[in-house]
């Protein structure tokens, strides 16, 4: 299990743990995530955006969701016993409603893990500083109607190359989107898709990007990184 684990997540980037913290769990962390957005669930005439962004949530149903024997046996066999932080909160959640507004951050990236003196954007460098994983955990049914976010398959196997450049430093994250872009463009896309308490584990150049809503029901996911022991994150 373990070396079949550490094979396809460095074959794709990427693992999805079905089941990795219980689906009840995943109902309570959404019940406060609605109440966060001050929308109606039953109401659709009150889901005024198409993206509501809730950060660092640390009620107790969010400690217990990323704090589960499975999800920690998978932080050891990927990053390594003893060299991760445990986490006590969850971080961003881009909550993706049905709406005629198409979202304006769809745009292929990875994600930035530091803020260098005097940077007002965040940067990575082809160490991933700061950043061991991307996780996405699901709290609600996601189908492919439901702006599942979309994964390059192996594109972490592009974007060393495309940092080894810019050195220790890094660069924006935002100055390098059409590079990361064309760099992973022949890539296969799949989309992560699953049930409440699934967990897509993901290296941290894995190349993905949101879409638009088309289903009907809300989409709410959480974003957090795991970072390393090292990391003052």
């Amino acid at each position: 299990m373990g070396d079949a684990l550490r094979e396809r997540f460095e074959a794709d980037g990427f693992v999805k743990l079905e089941g990795a913290f219980p689906a009840s769990v995943a109902q309570e962390c959404a019940a406060l995530l609605w109440a966060e957005t001050g929308c109606d669930p039953d109401d659709p005439a009150t889901w005024t955006r198409p993206v509501h962004w809730v950060w660092g949530m640390a009620q107790e149903p969010f400690a217990r969701a990323v704090n589960t024997p499975v999800l920690h046996d998978a932080f050891d066999r990927l990053v390594g016993r003893g060299q991760w932080q445990p986490r006590l909160s969850l971080g961003s959640f881009p909550l993706r409603f049905p709406h005629k507004e198409e979202p304006d951050d769809a745009g292929w990236h990875i994600e930035g893990s530091y803020l260098p003196d005097g940077a007002s954007t965040y940067y990575a460098n082809h160490r991933s500083r700061d950043r061991a994983l991307l996780m996405l955990f699901l709290f609600t049914e996601v189908g492919e109607a439901d702006a599942p976010t979309r994964i390059r398959v192996g594109s972490h196997h592009d974007m060393p190359t495309l940092l080894a450049p810019y050195g220790e430093k890094g660069a924006a994250i935002m100055d390098l989107g059409p590079a990361i872009d064309a760099a992973s463009a022949h890539r296969e896309v799949v989309y992560a898709t699953g049930r409440p308490g699934d967990v897509y584990l993901c290296h941290p150049f894995l190349v993905h990007a949101a879409q638009p809503h088309h289903g009907t029901r809300p989409r709410f996911m959480a974003q957090p990184p795991l970072y390393p022991a090292s990391s003052e994150g």
